[in-house]
């Protein structure tokens, strides 16, 4: 008896300090199911914070860079009625009159651009890294690092604003920086999320917990529109502070795994339930470390489980759409003339989260459909494919009115981000748990990093483009992005078909069924 209760010290040490708190008041264990609501829980708050900081360098450029709008609106016809206004109701530059050098100059929309590139494209690599070690190390410890991190570099690009610096060096290494911290978010969260929640409905639970990317967006808009009175430094600082916050909230309460906090996974759970391998063989979505040596599944490996590679090639043209929006949609809201008028930075800051807003639905009605169809290629293609007309018509017809602007935008948001949330998520989770792996559990991270890293270089590719595009014209810009949209519900063909073709041979074999169960009643 005294060598079977040896363990259970050991265990207990390895809880979240908040976790072994939480029990203590409570006077017993917590539950698996309590587990799984704090994961879902800190999880969404720890990515929340990471779009929000990321969110406030689109706030900004406005005010960094508030040049006039008719260079990038030379086809558009109430262009005119711009020039005739009185030059006190031009001035776009609301608070800094002359904005903020090096960004204020004629290549300051481009510099913006090259900052964009630079954040995202060490994101982009950085996410391989991050995806490769979170499989390796404790994944509570290598989050909050990187949120702190994150807190830190996102601080320091507001601190350019007391500090007077002018250097485009500056805010470049910075954000550099900020994008290697950043890069530790999303492997993390959805290797975690995916350790305790199983494939029965997570299309819907994940596209419901993915709000949080829509949420930090809008989050990230509201905060630094509304501290751009005082200073556009605020706009960084908060938001900074607010992350490296929620990092300690993840090292004292985030349990890693199951076995991490001792839960009794022997509870009814979805995570841990049997799936049908074949004609009456069940086996655990993920086996516990005690029934198998798990070894860290390796880079080239995790690429060649099937789907993958296509999922992760269709997340680069769709991350290429919603990172443009994500980092310029304020820009733009504030260069284009809405029923006449532009909009100062605040506003259009605010009037951009209904693009976030959209983003929340479409995730969620994804995640919902594709539960239901049980077909997630079929699902992220048809988004994609309705993404382009909604692009066309909010480009076309988003100047004519406030009300339709925001309309617009918010089905656009719908389209674009439903796909994007789907493929980062549940689809993700699918793969890094697929059969091949063989109860494996030790591939989420590996897999969402190849996934999303692969997203991220689209992601930092688009911003970069539009930073040059858009100063010649936006339409081509939308063009761009239309086009992106297309190739990236081309790509998942070859899955659709399978799809398809499997639901086919699924509705054949039930129709054969009930036929053979008629004609047994008529026999009798």
């Amino acid at each position: 008896m005294g060598s079977l209760s040896e363990p259970a010290p050991q265990r207990s040490s390895r809880k979240p300090l908040g976790i072994r708190f939480l029990e203590c008041i409570k006077g017993r264990n917590l539950s698996f199911k309590n587990h799984q609501a704090i994961v879902l829980i800190v999880t969404f708050f720890a990515y929340t914070s990471y779009h929000a900081a990321r969110k406030t360098t689109s706030i900004v450029k406005s005010t960094l860079d508030p040049q006039s709008p008719d260079t990038s609106l030379k086809s558009l016809p109430w262009r005119i009625s711009y020039l005739q206004e009185p030059a006190e109701s031009r001035k776009l530059s609301w608070k800094l009159g002359d904005g903020w050098a090096p960004f204020n100059g004629s290549d300051g929309t481009a510099l913006l651009g090259e900052l964009d590139l630079a954040f995202l494209s060490i994101y982009a690599g950085g996410m391989f890294f991050s995806g490769h070690l979170g499989d390796r190390l404790d994944l509570r410890i290598f989050l909050t690092v990187g949120m702190v991190g994150t807190g830190l570099f996102t601080s320091l690009y507001g601190i350019g604003y007391w500090g007077n610096f002018h250097s485009f060096y500056y805010y470049l290494v910075v954000q550099m920086l900020a994008g290697l911290f950043q890069s530790t978010g999303w492997p993390s969260v959805v290797a975690v999320v995916g350790n305790w929640f199983g494939k029965s409905k997570r299309g819907l639970i994940m596209g419901i917990w993915n709000a949080h990317t829509s949420m930090g967006n809008i989050t990230g808009s509201l905060v630094a529109s509304a501290l751009l009175t005082y200073g556009w430094g605020w706009s960084f600082v908060v938001p900074g502070l607010i992350i490296a916050f929620v990092g300690l909230i993840v090292f004292l309460f985030l349990p890693v795994n199951p076995e991490s906090v001792g839960a009794d996974t022997n509870e009814e759970d979805e995570s841990l339930s049997p799936k049908k391998i074949g004609e009456g063989v069940t086996e655990p979505l993920l086996r516990r470390e005690t029934e198998i040596a798990e070894k860290a599944v390796g880079f080239i490996e995790a690429w060649k489980i099937p789907g993958v590679a296509p999922f992760a090639l269709c997340l680069f043209f769709a991350k290429l759409v919603a990172y443009t929006f994500l980092y310029w949609l304020p820009f733009y809201v504030s260069h284009t003339a809405v029923d006449g008028k532009y909009l100062s930075s605040e506003m259009a800051g605010n009037l951009s989260t209904f693009f976030d807003v959209g983003g929340v639905l479409g995730g969620i009605l994804a995640g919902h459909i594709s539960d239901r169809l049980d077909a997630r290629a079929i699902t992220a293609a048809s988004f994609m494919y309705c993404a382009i007309p909604a692009l066309f018509f909010y480009r076309s017809y988003g100047h004519l009115s406030l009300a339709l602007n925001i309309a617009l935008m918010f089905i656009t948001g719908m389209f674009v981000n439903g796909p994007y949330a789907l493929i980062t998520t549940a689809v993700s989770a699918d793969l890094g748990t697929h059969s091949s792996l063989k109860g494996n559990s030790r591939a989420l991270a590996t897999v969402t990093a190849i996934i999303d890293g692969t997203g991220s270089v689209g992601a930092a590719i688009g911003p970069l483009l539009t930073g040059y595009i858009s100063a010649t014209s936006w339409t081509a810009v939308f063009t761009m992005l239309m086009a992106a949209a297309l190739i990236s519900g081309l790509l998942l063909t070859r899955l659709v078909v399978a799809e398809v073709a499997a639901k086919f041979v699924e509705s054949r074999s039930q129709s054969g069924n009930q036929s053979r169960s008629q004609a047994g009643v008529l026999d009798v």
